[in-house]
């Protein structure tokens, strides 16, 4: 503004002097106006800016918190139990089934260790062993009344949820269906012995005409009567929680399934034993015959006259396996997991052929699962295949040695 002046002055114009000051001010004062107020536009726009922000915040964790509560309204409405257990099994969160399936209490139980809480009985025994494997068929822990299954799915950082489903209905149908094929078995058997012994009574030299129809009326009466007799071994092994435990000779048992493997057989195929008799078992000598023989007549029926037959007995590292090897046709990889089923047949046309009930694999799986054992089967299209019953430790004896 004094430079304005100045050179007003300089000019000799007092006036022009006076207004290049005004306009000096002016313009420094504008300048000043024009400073605060972008100061002001910047500071309302921060304001601005935090504010929609904070809002933005908010409105997210608002949509969150609906979310989570409408997830876990949902997995509350669940029929079927859900608990949240931390890294050390402690809970941390159950829905409605869980309180009633495992006899839970919100908000009481919430932090406890579950396994301590449902004590010795299967479930908690089942929690304690860390067991990946489902846990099927046992008394609910809160209503005994109640069949559960239990499966851990692992989370991150060490947590997992249990799953609790209520299968009583489906247990109540698989019991109306056991009873249903066990009576009607139990009706078969008579009217089925009733014709087989009509049957025999009446020789083929009698009737030259009608042997070949004599005869296979024979064969089939004798085959219907097989079926009816494997349903109920199948009935009573189900209905069975567990079997006679006494010392089974593995020696003479063995040898006994090498003479009905010949006879079978009827020299048709190379039969060999490999034992090193230094192992027995723990279990029901008439059930684990009927399972080996099974397993031993499998491999002749199914192996072509020339093949070879091996049956093993060895212990291992983990207890005891008894395998029966054949050279036979091979089974197709997808037919493996559902050979255990009743009646499930890779050939129809060969299975009849042979005579079998398609009954042989349920009864050893049954009677494998009586005896905490399990079945491994392997088998290649052309090369044959290998059917091992694996026992656990506690199921080998010692050659000789005093049952327990």
């Amino acid at each position: 503004m004094a430079a304005a002046w100045g050179a007003g002055r300089a000019y000799g114009h007092p006036a022009a002097a006076l207004a290049l000051a005004a306009l000096a001010a002016l313009a420094w004062t504008l300048r000043r106006l024009a400073r605060e107020e972008a100061a002001r536009m910047t500071a309302n726009a921060r304001v601005v800016a935090e504010q929609q922000s904070e809002r933005t915040r908010l409105s997210r964790a608002r949509r969150l918190a609906a979310q989570m509560r409408a997830l876990r309204n949902a997995a509350g409405a669940l029929p079927d139990g859900v608990v949240l257990l931390d890294r050390d099994g402690r809970v941390r969160w159950f829905n409605h089934a869980a309180e009633r399936l495992l006899g839970l209490v919100h908000p009481r139980d919430r932090g406890i260790d579950l396994a301590e809480r449902l004590g010795a009985g299967p479930v908690g025994a089942w929690l304690r062993q860390h067991r990946e494997l489902p846990l099927n068929e046992v008394p609910a822990p809160g209503d005994p009344a109640a069949q559960v299954s239990l499966a851990r799915i692992p989370l991150a950082g060490g947590e997992c949820l249990l799953m609790v489903r209520d299968i009583s209905a489906l247990t109540r149908l698989e019991q109306i269906r056991r009873d249903f094929v066990a009576n009607v078995s139990h009706e078969l058997r008579t009217p089925l012995t009733v014709i087989h012994g009509y049957l025999e009574l009446l020789e083929p030299e009698d009737v030259p005409a009608l042997a070949p129809v004599l005869a296979e009326m024979r064969t089939q009466s004798k085959r219907m009567g097989q079926i009816v007799e494997d349903l109920l071994t199948l009935s009573r092994l189900e209905t069975r929680e567990r079997l006679p435990e006494e010392h089974v000779a593995m020696a003479p048992l063995l040898a006994t399934l090498r003479k009905e493997a010949e006879a079978l057989s009827q020299g048709r195929h190379q039969i060999s034993l490999e034992s090193a008799n230094d192992a027995d078992l723990l279990g029901s000598p008439r059930d684990l015959h009927s399972a080996f023989s099974n397993l031993v007549s499998n491999a002749v029926r199914y192996t072509p006259a020339g093949g070879r037959i091996a049956i093993r007995w060895s212990r291992t590292p983990d207890g005891a396996t008894f395998a029966v090897s054949d050279s036979g046709y091979g089974i197709p990889a997808q037919h493996i997991p559902r050979l255990t089923e009743r009646f499930y047949r890779v050939s129809s046309s060969r299975s009849r052929e042979t005579g079998g009930t398609g009954l042989g694999l349920s009864i050893v799986k049954h009677v494998l699962a009586l005896h905490d054992a399990r079945l491994e089967i392997a088998s290649e299209i052309g090369k044959g295949s290998t059917f091992a019953c694996a026992f656990g430790a506690a199921r080998v004896l010692e050659p000789g040695a005093d049952e327990d």
